[in-house]
């Protein structure tokens, strides 16, 4: 298992494109370097008026599969 830690700042607006079918994923480069991709419905959860803001940590399996997410800041 590997945790990746990362930040997010996406305003409501650009977060509308994944309602609307336009956008599926996220790309962000982790703190350690790594670019990760992974599903924006992951992320839903921490949707408020004003988008979605933090410091996330994402914990995956061994073989690269998403296991869960939490927001840390």
């Amino acid at each position: 298992m590997q945790l990746i830690q990362f930040q997010l700042a996406i305003p409501s607006d650009k977060f509308l494109a994944v309602y609307k079918g336009q956008a599926k994923t996220i790309s962000v480069i982790a703190r350690d370097g790594r670019r990760i991709e992974f599903m924006a419905d992951k992320v839903r959860p921490f949707l408020t008026h004003e988008g979605v803001y933090g410091i996330f940590e994402m914990k995956i399996s061994a073989e690269n599969k998403f296991l869960s997410i939490k927001q840390i800041v």
